[in-house]
């Protein structure tokens, strides 16, 4: 009954959560109380009302024997903060550390530590491209428009090669912030709709080729006949049968998106970024370069830019010096 009144709830904004998050609320949920029977040793599944924190506390301790990831355990208590507001019980949900969790177990690390760009593991990218295209238009297609605009996975495929694009005053950008006459109009995770200008050669000609791929004025990227769910997997199957995986050349196609970000920041900074070994630059340049990033991304927050770029040693030294009151952003300053 709860899933069923507040599922589609974001727990702190005024807005609705993605599909994908409430899928995966809905099966933690459901599993979390039947693990405490099956994984935490207790006798009967409780009502959701009865939860203690004898409970939680338990099912903490199977989290950390089976050795989940930081991120991981960071969304269960989030998702169970949610069930306690939803049942008017703020604050039921204490700190990480109230139920033994090293800071190592529970601080996911939001800074890139390691280059994820194709480049950097010895890709050649056009190569690559060139022969998904060959074999599937559609999959190359959303591949060209990954590397020439920074698009997610799932952007690209529900991209509309025509309408997506629109003159620079349909985008309500004020008119300083114009740099090209057509704009390519993205909706993002959240619902957030971004605007990409197409001011280089790469980028008209990715839009271009897809233009040519589909096969009416209102067609996206994927098959017509197929869902969401199936044009992504048939995505994912085609970047396999090309070796396009962590385990074989070592990349995805999120590292394409990566490998666009990384270059944004550099063209910006004028120097690589720090997961890339750039070197230092103004904290005012650095924050300028990676505002720009994070907008191009599509992210709200700046801090996000970090999981592309790494984080520069004035992030360094300011999570360093933060109150012992709040955590810091990263686990770095040993």
């Amino acid at each position: 009954m709860l899933i069923e009144l507040f599922n589609a709830l974001h727990t702190s904004m005024a807005k609705t959560v993605s599909h994908k998050t409430r899928q995966e609320r809905a099966q933690f949920l459901r599993r979390f109380f039947r693990d405490l029977k099956t994984k935490a040793g207790f006798k009967t599944v409780p009502d959701p009302r009865n939860l203690g924190q004898k409970h939680l506390r338990a099912m903490v301790q199977v989290w950390q024997r089976e050795h989940l990831a930081p991120a991981t355990i960071q969304t269960y208590l989030s998702f169970l903060r949610g069930l306690a507001m939803w049942m008017g019980k703020h604050g039921f949900v204490r700190s990480p550390d109230h139920y033994g969790l090293s800071v190592d177990e529970y601080q996911r690390h939001e800074y890139a530590s390691r280059d994820k760009g194709w480049s950097a593991q010895g890709v050649d990218i056009d190569t690559v491209i060139a022969q998904v295209c060959e074999h599937d238009r559609f999959v190359g297609a959303s591949l060209r428009l990954i590397r020439a605009m920074g698009l997610r996975r799932k952007e690209s495929v529900l991209f509309r090669p025509f309408e997506s694009i629109v003159p620079f005053e349909s985008t309500g950008l004020p008119p300083e912030d114009k740099s090209a006459d057509r704009y390519a109009r993205i909706k993002g995770k959240g619902g957030r709709v971004r605007h990409i200008p197409l001011d280089s050669p790469a980028r008209l000609a990715a839009v271009t080729f897809a233009q040519g791929v589909v096969s009416s004025q209102d067609a996206h990227m994927g098959n017509p006949a197929h869902d969401l769910r199936r044009n992504l997997r048939h995505f994912d199957y085609v970047l396999t049968k090309f070796g396009i995986t962590v385990r074989e050349l070592g990349v995805t196609a999120h590292g394409l998106r990566h490998e666009v970000l990384i270059g944004h920041y550099a063209a910006m900074a004028g120097t690589l970024p720090p997961v890339r070994g750039g070197r230092t630059v103004s904290p005012e340049l650095d924050r300028q370069a990676r505002q720009s990033v994070s907008r191009l991304a599509g992210h709200a927050r700046i801090r996000a830019s970090g999981a592309y770029l790494g984080q520069s040693a004035v992030m360094r030294r300011a999570a360093c010096k933060a109150p012992l009151s709040q955590e810091p952003d990263d686990s770095v300053c040993a």
